[in-house]
């Protein structure tokens, strides 16, 4: 690493990370993931900007989702987690975390392939937290494939299953009983813009829940809630292992962003808490970048 990199990455404030080459059977756990992500577990310190608010996080046993759940405690939210049964032990330390921030923290596992699952997890999350004001679309399903050749129709019809048809019926139960004022906040990805050659059918995905947020956003706004997306660059997370990138790649992977490094989770957290909150209340339709610096429209 140049002198200049290394005082470009201390400047901010994360060191950058050279993982060794790793595989996990999908979907991959953080407690298994070298080195372990930082979800802010000891560095968030929330200011209370989402306190009252009642949120349904998708994906949020690791990763970016677990990010995103401990911020919103910490700001203050009662949070439900939706999560594969497979992730359970992930889930259950990242709920025990949100429990030290003294707000109500639900369970809810269950695949989003299975539309009896994703048809009533919205509805089960209200129920168990007494309403619902925040609907965090973040599940994602990516698998590295070499060439469209090799990219069975099994694997296009599960990652759209995941990506953006359980988007849409998350979001179409959300509209039912969000409040006004209310936010839903979709998860896409730099591969909506730059996108790469062996993530085809996931970064096909991230473009259609970049249009999906623009025209949800329009319609919402009538029943005065905002749509809203953030569109993460490369974060270290248990999909990146679990077949999302090539292993032979892992150990330079972020390394082409403008800082030269992956970002963690809890860099990405703070995003969301900001389209949450009544601070964004004029914001709709946008998608905040958090990608390192890399080339985006």
């Amino acid at each position: 690493m140049s002198e200049h990199l290394s005082q470009d990455t201390q400047r901010a404030g994360k060191e950058r990370i050279s993982p060794p080459e790793q595989r996990q059977p999908e979907p991959g756990l953080d407690q298994k993931l070298e080195p372990r992500a930082d979800h802010g577990e000891r560095s968030y310190r929330g200011r209370d900007r989402l306190t009252g608010k009642r949120a349904l996080i998708t994906g949020g046993d690791s990763g970016i989702g677990a990010a995103v759940a401990i911020a919103f405690a910490r700001e203050g939210a009662d949070v439900a987690l939706a999560y594969l049964p497979a992730e359970e032990p992930d889930a259950i330390r990242i709920a025990s975390i949100l429990d030290e921030a003294g707000v109500q923290v639900q369970h809810l596992p269950g695949d989003l392939r299975e539309r009896s699952y994703r048809d009533s997890l919205v509805d089960q999350a209200a129920k168990a937290l007494g309403g619902l004001d925040i609907l965090v679309n973040n599940a994602g399903k990516q698998v590295s494939v070499p060439s469209l050749e090799q990219l069975r129709d099994e694997q296009i019809e599960a990652t759209f299953d995941v990506n953006i048809f359980a988007m849409f019926a998350l979001s179409r139960a959300a509209l039912k009983v969000l409040p006004e004022g209310g936010s839903i906040i979709n998860t896409t990805s730099i591969q909506a813009f730059d996108p790469s050659d062996h993530l085809m059918d996931y970064a096909a995905t991230k473009g259609a829940i970049s249009n999906f947020t623009k025209s949800l956003a329009s319609q919402a706004a009538r029943r005065g809630i905002r749509v809203n997306a953030v569109a993460p660059g490369p974060i270290w997370t248990p999909l990146q292992p679990s077949d999302g990138q090539p292993i032979e790649a892992l150990p330079e992977f972020g390394h082409d962003t403008w800082l030269g490094r992956a970002g963690q989770p809890v860099e990405v957290s703070p995003a969301y808490v900001f389209l949450a909150s009544d601070e964004a209340s004029y914001i709709l339709g946008s998608t905040v970048h958090v990608n390192g610096g890399k080339n985006q429209p």
